[in-house]
């Protein structure tokens, strides 16, 4: 290996930039393993495992805006992206177009020196203006342009220490038996000497196109422009991946430029009759809807495609890397109906759920709390199986999330019903009532936030008490959960739909099983309102960095703090810092700093806080004040930001209650902090100075929760400084609005200062329920 490294920097010339040199002295990468051939990759993801990819360049793609000409700069962007991916371990093929173009620049040349020379013999310089430019015969042009097209990509790819070779086809090398089997011997012993085929038709000797004759079975297709070429190319190769680069896009809903055109992600193919086309591209002889009858039929023998741009300016340089490492670019081909076929429904879940009364609203609820009961016996065969792929495949670690029980299912169901008491009074409920004037009253009204997708890891629970809060908050729902709890999820997604049929309501809740998918939601901020991912802090920040346009709802990080005061109570301490800690360590509420005043150190307390650490087996990481006071010390703490998710903690000495709010304004995440004192007033100021999300005294961490707040569920906890803070429960998924009733008046009737002069009498509400019910 190092010797091959070697020989490659030693063929790169001298003056070539060190980049690449580093580039292509980086150990090469694991080849991919590619796939079975026969079925295409059924999810843009799965392009990452293409082995072998053909390349096809159209006309507008190598040639200049004047057609006379190649594009150097772009072409030479393509090469180095092509050259990458060969280096990688990849079998690259590229069909390219260009001979016609860069002949007729040659051709041309020719004609006018030939031209200005006889002129200037015979007629003399000024009749050099009269000069005309004859039509050039295409075949010509193509026997003109041929041999330079290639040396220039041999030019360029031995930049990168890529050898390429030319290979020229007409229509017969695939239709006669022996020249197809010729060409399929060829290309194959390239590919398996690490040679990049360049593969064009024939453009000087190729006959007309037969009218009629294209596409008509899977054994024929006409080669009658490069992007049918391309298609036979690759399924003949039994390639994995087609990227066929034009200056579009990628296909349209309708033609591109029009007020209502819409890029099309993924194309499914029955959907062929819904889109139109638009004129052909400024040269060649395809367009659109040549290049989708070609991918279709391409997908059809096994192969992926991918239509995209190959003009851009801004990403000509990466978009074949792009398209290979899976990223949204162009029109991705799939015989797998993709997701945003079906969430076009979805914004129009919301308005049915308006229509439902509240009484309503209670009835689903209490009906599907209902069956989490009657059939928990199918819940946990469900979930038996999901537990047993978790065991088989030594993922012992989700178990405690992931596992459902008898009693968790009746707990479940008694936040439910909790729940459904609640959304007796949500939406619709008046916060606010002013009279501004005479007959003109005001106010403020909690309506639902709309349409809603809730992501959420090895949790097979969140999934009722989400639909739960979504029902009574009158939300539609898209969920997501994760795929170690599918069999789970799918038996309690089924329950759940069943509840809302009792009303009509049965689409409300829509379950989503990829992640290709939820990277197509995240896309579609006219139809999903907000995003509330439940998980890692990994999840949220690749939610957050997905979603475009979209809020989201969550919390980045769970760094969790106990400060234990010098008035600290022995009892309080051990119970609570155990709590915190070891009840379940991998929750977002979970301690990971523990604040110990330096007062404690060497005393009776300090050591029974140890002795409990180590008997629940936590592993203890020193800060850096902690640390100086020690002879042997703990483990260093390589960052005072760290959730550890597990039985480990950092331990760090501060000298005041002051220094703890301080450190932890400063290496906290405004998740939860709790300090333990006796001391009423020290408590206070440690409620009152800290901004975090939930701030405890003398209570563990493990209390910021939705249900042990009464919320009887949460759909996440959320960080944000806007919107709902802490456990996000049934409130924090109503927004408000504003209603007028008026007798006629006008902004006239009013003066520039406003309606001060006015009543702006504040008119009383009724009470929430569960507001009368806490005073009984």
């Amino acid at each position: 290996m190092l010797l091959r490294r070697l020989t490659l920097c030693s063929r790169i010339p001298l003056d070539y930039p060190r980049h690449v040199c580093r580039l292509l002295a980086r150990p090469l990468t694991q080849v991919p393993q590619g796939r079975a051939h026969g079925s295409s990759f059924a999810h843009r993801g799965e392009l990452r495992r293409a082995k072998r990819i053909v390349v096809k360049l159209g006309s507008a793609v190598v040639t200049r805006g004047d057609e006379c000409g190649l594009a150097l700069g772009r072409l030479a962007s393509i090469v180095e992206q092509v050259a990458m991916l060969q280096n990688q371990g990849r079998e690259m093929m590229i069909v390219t177009s260009g001979a016609v173009a860069f002949g007729k620049q040659r051709l041309r040349h020719e004609i006018l020196l030939s031209q200005s020379v006889r002129q200037a013999l015979h007629s003399g310089h000024n009749q050099l203006k009269d000069m005309s430019m004859p039509v050039l015969e295409a075949r010509a042009c193509a026997a003109a342009g041929q041999s330079g097209l290639m040396a220039l990509y041999e030019a360029m790819f031995t930049q990168y220490s890529t050898c390429t070779a030319q290979v020229l086809v007409t229509n017969l090398d695939f239709h006669d038996d022996q020249k197809r089997q010729n060409l399929n011997s060829t290309l194959q012993e390239l590919l398996r000497m690490n040679i990049v085929p360049i593969i064009n038709t024939n453009d000087a000797v190729v006959p007309p196109p037969e009218p009629n004759s294209d596409l008509l079975g899977v054994n024929v297709i006409s080669i009658k422009d490069n992007d049918s070429l391309a298609a036979r190319l690759a399924v003949e190769m039994k390639a994995d991946l087609l990227i066929a680069l034009s200056d579009v896009e990628g296909l349209y809903n309708s033609p591109p430029g029009t007020d209502d055109a819409k890029l099309i992600d993924i194309f499914y193919p029955g959907d062929q009759q819904s889109i139109t086309y638009g004129t052909k591209s400024r040269v060649g002889i395809g367009g659109m809807e040549a290049k989708v009858k070609a991918a279709l039929w391409a997908l059809q023998g096994g192969t992926s495609v991918v239509i995209a741009n190959g003009t851009h300016p801004k990403v000509t340089g990466h978009v074949i890397t792009d398209i290979v490492e899976g990223k949204k670019v162009g029109t991705f081909f799939s015989e797998i109906k993709p997701a945003g076929e079906f969430t076009g429904a979805y914004c129009f879940l919301f308005q049915p759920l308006l229509t439902l009364v509240l009484f309503q609203q209670s009835e689903i609820i209490c009906h599907l709390a209902e069956l989490l009961t009657e059939r928990k016996e199918e819940i946990l065969a469900a979930n038996k199986m999901d537990i047993d792929l978790a065991v088989n495949a030594g993922n012992r670690a989700m178990l405690k999330r992931l596992s459902l029980s008898p009693a968790k299912l009746n707990n479940l169901a008694i936040g439910l019903r909790q729940i459904a008491v609640a959304a007796q009074d949500s939406v619709g409920r008046v916060l606010r009532r002013t009279r501004v004037a005479h007959n003109l009253e005001l106010e403020q009204i909690a309506v639902p936030i709309g349409v809603l997708l809730v992501i959420f890891e090895a949790r097979p629970d969140c999934l009722p008490q989400v639909s739960a809060l979504a029902i009574a908050s009158g939300n539609a729902l898209l969920l997501k959960g994760g795929k170690e709890a599918a069999n789970t999820n799918r038996v309690l997604h089924q329950l759940t739909q069943e509840a809302l049929s009792m009303h009509g309501v049965r689409e409300a809740v829509q379950l989503v099983s990829t992640r290709e998918e939820v990277e197509d939601l995240c896309r579609l901020d006219k139809m999903i309102d907000l995003i509330i991912p439940r998980g890692s802090s990994q999840l949220v920040r690749n939610i957050q960095r997905a979603a475009k346009g979209i809020p989201v709802l969550g919390h980045s990080e769970g760094i969790c703090h106990v400060y234990v005061d010098a008035e600290a109570s022995v009892d309080k301490v051990i119970k609570i810092v155990r709590d915190s800690k070891c009840d379940y360590p991998a929750a977002c509420n979970a301690m990971e700093t523990l604040l110990i005043h330096r007062d404690i150190l060497r005393t009776p307390l300090f050591d029974q806080i140890i002795d409990m650490l180590r008997a629940e087996r936590v592993k203890i990481h020193a800060g850096p004040q902690f640390a100086s006071f020690l002879t042997f010390s703990p483990s260093a703490v390589k960052s005072m930001r760290t959730e550890y998710g597990d039985l480990e903690c950092c331990i760090e000495v501060v000298d005041s209650m002051q220094e703890a709010v301080d450190h932890i304004h400063k290496y906290g995440s405004s998740h939860t902090d709790v300090i333990i004192t006796e001391n009423e007033n020290t408590a206070e100021q440690f409620l009152q100075q800290l901004d975090s999300a939930c701030v405890f005294w003398n209570a563990s961490s493990r209390f910021a929760d939705g249900y042990r707040f009464g919320l009887g569920a949460e759909v996440g906890i959320s960080t944000a400084r806007i919107h709902a803070r802490g456990p996000v429960g049934l409130e924090g998924l109503l927004t408000t609005k504003w209603v007028l009733r008026g007798a006629g008046h006008t902004a006239a009737d009013f003066s520039e200062q406003g309606t001060m002069k006015y009543l702006h009498e504040n008119l009383p509400v009724e009470q929430p329920l569960a507001v009368q019910r806490d005073s009984n």
